[in-house]
């Protein structure tokens, strides 16, 4: 395996002023400030952390949910710029350390060049695994200096950023990227999957894919083996402003099937007391490689299954026409047991095939919050 690349660029401090933080023909900038935007991080204004969840939140919420919280799935950078080089210095709470995922989708950025609908990738920090700090190239290419390009920073999936600078060539320009299509998120709360396990890179989860199919912020609060759809939960979400979508993908932490027939029409309650008219899908887990050989985990899928519909069902009966079901067993085909990496978390193919049987779901519902 190739070394990483080591940068000639400087270790910046921490403690400079912005205006001195400027080394070897490098500009740092900070990405908390204009005109970057940062997406996937609703209390970022109020608290200034790169964080899911808020720090000290309206409802209690248990410690693991809290601490993967500091994991900055969906996280994004977007601003533009004619630099013909692009660096991020970074500072995480922790190490790559996962048996089954890279460190690159653990604890990497990757990078995108173009505006939604059209991005293309580029390239994933390089970096000694086994720290919490480092300093990475993204690309180096002097002579495309002049064209002004939209860029898009993935944050990484399985672990938290304490600290990212931003450094582009002294004389670069720097301006705001392009506005979404409406200043409304979409809000998906899940599981590991949901969070990212098992990506590559943290462009292929596969809320990260369809952020870039679909022009709005997107906010990934997927949260590793617990998410369990507790009340606190539902109550912290609907403190989100400005939602576009809820999709409800929590269906593989639940365990016995009446846990999910007790929380998700809770779930459901609560969000509905503040947002009457958000859409919401609930979408039911994909199939695991157990599935064809465990008739009894097969038997559990299909009774969670059930659940999910009747609830969805009995919500539309009573009324609400903004709520729909979506059958994840369908999203990674025929060959399911070829797209994961352990028979349960997906492989950038799992990922992909999950963007590709969702967008459509996704659209049509975001259609349905337009109307009336």
């Amino acid at each position: 395996m190739a070394e990483p690349q080591k940068s000639q660029v400087q270790q910046l401090d921490p403690n400079m002023r912005l205006e001195e933080k400027e080394t070897d023909g490098i500009r740092w900038y900070s990405p908390k400030e204009a005109p970057f935007q940062l997406a996937g991080f609703p209390w970022l204004e109020q608290e200034g952390l790169y964080r899911r969840l808020p720090a000290k939140p309206s409802h209690p919420i248990r410690t693991p949910v809290d601490q993967l919280a500091d994991c900055t799935s969906g996280g994004q950078v977007r601003f533009r710029t004619n630099s013909g080089k692009l660096f991020v210095k970074v500072v995480l709470t922790g190490s790559g350390s996962m048996y089954h995922m890279p460190a690159t989708g653990q604890c990497g950025f990757d990078c995108y060049i173009g505006e939604i609908g059209a991005m293309k990738y580029v390239s994933t920090t390089r970096f000694d695994h086994t720290l919490t700090e480092y300093t990475a190239p993204l690309f180096d290419w002097p002579s495309l200096s002049g064209e002004s390009r939209p860029i898009t920073l993935n944050f990484p999936l399985y672990t938290g950023v304490k600290e990212l600078y931003i450094g582009l060539m002294a004389d670069a320009s720097l301006e705001a990227p392009t506005s979404y299509a409406s200043d409304k998120k979409i809000i998906v709360y899940g599981t590991s999957i949901t969070q990212g396990g098992c990506a590559n890179r943290p462009g292929m989860s596969y809320t990260n894919i369809l952020s870039r199919r679909i022009p709005y912020e997107f906010i990934n609060v997927g949260f590793s083996g617990n998410g369990l759809g507790e009340p606190e939960l539902a109550h912290i979400l609907s403190e989100i402003e400005r939602p576009a979508l809820l999709v409800l993908d929590y269906e593989a932490n639940v365990g016995a099937a009446e846990n999910l027939q007790r929380t998700l029409p809770e779930f459901i309650r609560i969000y509905r007391e503040r947002h009457a008219d958000v859409p919401i899908l609930v979408c039911s887990r994909i199939l695991y490689a157990r599935d064809r050989f465990e008739p009894e985990l097969a038997a559990l899928c299909d009774i969670r299954r059930s659940i999910a519909q009747e609830t969805v069902a009995s919500l539309q009966e009573a009324g609400d026409r903004r709520i729909e079901f979506f059958d994840g067993g369908t999203l990674l085909g025929n060959d399911y047991d070829e797209c994961t990496v352990d028979g349960v978390h997906p492989t950038d193919l799992g990922f992909q095939r999950m963007a590709d049987g969702l967008e459509p779901a996704f659209r049509r519902m975001l259609e349905t919050g337009k109307e009336g």
